[in-house]
Order: structure tokens, then C-alpha cells, then sequence
């Protein structure tokens, strides 16, 4: 029988303080963990399950080499990430902005298409706002959306780049096709983004490798025809913890560095309204794989459904509040459509975790 550990955060903190004294930092963020549930299954299926204090962890996992290799992942200090001339640190979440370059786009399809000024002039928008990076895409990759020819998503996206690297900015390219990530890398983009996490396209491992670039590889349960078919589950947050981990290790075979391999839970890629919300709350657990991580939920369709079923352009509250949720977990890189938006509540959401203007001395009673 295959059995599987997880070692999962469950009670998080401003500082390090907690109850016991102990704490770990959650992959060199803001964010403390005290108290954590180790997870046994075996063939998929959860057979044990023991709440830890920080201090307890060691002793129970002696034995345990995976959950061992966990304990050191989550608490483990990310290198800054290097783009051209610009170095993004990842001690505090970044901000990364869309820019769909696409007709169809289920947020602003069609608003930067064939319109290269306009792109540019919003791309710089979000570079002034705070957006740490700009994710470039030529693709639609909502539910339903019609596959692009790789030479049209090359002439989308290729000036796009190539004006915003010239300007200095950091870009990621959000590509699944190797042909257009080649040309992408070429015009100046620094980071891959590819939501097939290498599966859609079999040269892009061997390119990603030799280009030394960053690379997001994020979970999408479908096939090169429907990234967002097959989502079936026994345990959405397991399931998931798992598919990463294979193609971050498929990433390392391939010959990425491990410092080069961001990971993406996926959220609303072929999975449901209830999965999506347990793995937002279970989002401190990936810190566990060892790679910074990224989130990506704006104005996606989870935040109309709890809100009411309001449109795209109408979701940039809710899509605060799970911005805001994602980097109390520790996240890395949000990307989001509302930069100013965003970018003003993590200043907001930064100053109250800075030791500097609180003193968490006064938290631990």
C-alpha cells in the first residue's frame, strides 16, 4: 500500500509568539506557524490525523523522512527572484498584474487586443500602482474557451513584451505552447507561467532548463484539450499537495534548478465551488512542497457565486478580501487584475505585521 504524510499549519500568527513559545516561519514570510496536524493516508485515503505544537513536531515525525523533508520545506528561505536588471524579493507577497492580451478573456477579453498603446499605457498603470511584475498572456484559459493558433498567441503577446522590457519592467509570460514561450523569452520576459505546469507541450521542460528562466508551474486537473476536465477528487487539498509535488519533481528531472520553480494551487482550474474554498483554507499547507508560492483568484468565478453572482468587473471586493487571506498565509506572488486596489491593502496589511510599529510582546499573554 502507498501511504503519504502531510504536515499541515493550522493555527497561524502575526509573530513568533504563540501559546507553547514556538513558532516557525512559513517559507521566509510574515507568517508564523504554532500548531500543525500530521496527516497519514494510505492508497488516498486519510487514516490518521494528530494535532502538534510546534515544539512537539520533531520528536513525531523521527521517523518520518517525508514529513521531515516537510518540516525543514516550510520553513524554508526563498532567494530573491532575478528579472533582468530588477531583483524581486519574496520575503513579503508581491504583486503580480494581468495583462490578457486575448479576445475573450472572461474578466477583459478583448479590451488590450490590437490595441498596443492601450496595453502598454495599462501595463505602466499597474508598474506605477506597485505591481511588482506584469503577467502577459495571449490566451483565454477560462472554462470553455476556444484553443489559440501558437503563431497568433506569439504576434499577441511578443510586442507587448518586447515594449515592457525595454522599459525596464519585470515580465512573466503566460504561455502553455513552446514555441511562444521561446519567442516570449527572446522579446525580454524573465518568468514562464504555464497553468499545464509542462504537460500541454513536451519541449517546454528542455526549454524552460537551458533558459535558466523562473518557472510557475500550476495544478490543472485536464489535458492539453481541457485543462479544467477530469477534476475528480477524494481529497481536493491532498490530491492537489500531491499533483505539485510530481511535477515540481518532473521540473528537478528535467534539469530546472529548485530554486528556479514557483508553484500555483490552480484555484477555479476544473474544480468546484466547495474545493476551491478548501483550498484557500488550506493554502499554508503547500509551504510544505519547499518553492514560493502563487495564487491566483481574482474575479474568478468562485467570488461572484459567494457574492451574490455579480459580474467579472463588479468582483474586485471579494477579490481583496481573498488577496488579503492569501498573503495572511504566507503566499508569495498574488496575481490580480485591481493593482492599486490590491497594492494599497497588502501597504495596509504589511504595516500591521511590521514589528517596528507593533509590539507583538504585548500578543503572547
Amino acid at each position: 500500500m502507498t501511504e503519504n504524510v502531510y504536515l499541515r499549519p493550522i493555527a497561524l500568527a502575526q509573530s513568533p509568539q504563540s501559546e507553547d513559545g514556538a513558532a516557525i516561519r512559513l517559507g521566509g514570510t510574515l507568517v508564523w506557524a504554532s500548531r500543525f496536524a500530521l496527516i497519514r493516508r494510505k492508497d488516498g485515503r486519510v487514516v490518521s490525523r494528530a494535532n502538534l505544537g510546534a515544539r512537539d513536531v520533531p520528536g513525531a515525525i523521527a521517523a518520518l523522512p517525508e514529513a521531515q523533508e516537510q518540516w525543514a520545506d516550510l520553513a524554508r528561505v526563498h532567494a530573491p527572484i532575478v528579472c533582468g536588471t530588477r531583483t524581486l524579493r519574496i520575503d513579503q507577497p508581491l504583486v503580480m498584474g494581468v495583462l490578457n492580451v486575448t479576445p475573450d478573456s472572461f474578466s477583459d477579453g478583448g479590451k488590450f487586443l490590437d490595441k498596443p498603446d492601450a496595453a502598454l499605457e495599462h501595463a505602466h498603470a499597474m508598474l506605477e500602482a506597485g505591481a511588482a511584475l506584469i503577467d502577459v498572456g495571449g490566451e483565454s484559459t477560462r472554462p470553455g474557451a476556444a484553443a489559440v493558433w501558437e503563431g497568433d498567441e506569439e504576434k499577441r503577446v511578443v510586442p507587448v513584451i518586447a515594449a515592457l522590457a525595454q522599459a525596464g519592467a519585470a515580465i512573466s509570460i503566460d504561455s502553455r505552447r513552446a514555441s511562444v514561450i521561446a519567442a516570449a523569452l527572446t522579446a525580454g520576459a524573465h518568468i514562464v507561467n504555464d497553468v499545464s505546469a509542462l504537460r500541454h507541450d513536451p519541449r517546454t521542460a528542455s526549454l524552460v532548463a537551458q533558459s535558466g528562466a523562473p518557472v510557475v508551474l500550476m495544478h490543472a486537473p485536464g489535458d492539453a484539450s481541457d485543462i479544467h476536465a477530469d477534476g475528480s477528487y477524494r481529497d481536493v487539498v491532498l490530491d492537489v499537495f500531491d499533483a505539485l509535488r510530481a511535477r515540481r519533481d518532473a521540473a528537478l528531472a528535467a534539469g530546472i534548478a529548485r530554486d528556479r520553480i514557483l508553484l500555483d494551487p490552480g484555484i477555479g482550474f476544473g474544480k468546484t465551488l466547495a474545493e476551491n474554498l478548501l483550498l484557500i483554507n488550506a493554502l499554508p499547507l503547500f509551504h510544505a512542497l519547499g518553492q514560493p508560492i502563487v495564487f491566483g483568484a481574482s474575479r474568478k468565478r468562485m467570488v461572484g457565486a459567494l457574492a451574490g453572482e455579480v459580474p467579472a468587473h463588479k468582483r474586485m471586493p471579494g477579490s481583496l478580501a481573498l488577496a488579503l487571506h492569501a498573503a495572511g498565509c504566507g503566499i508569495h506572488m498574488i496575481r490580480v487584475h485591481d493593482v492599486p486596489e490590491t497594492v494599497q491593502a497588502l501597504q495596509v496589511w504589511r504595516g500591521l505585521r511590521d514589528a517596528a510599529l507593533t509590539d507583538f510582546s504585548q500578543m503572547a499573554d
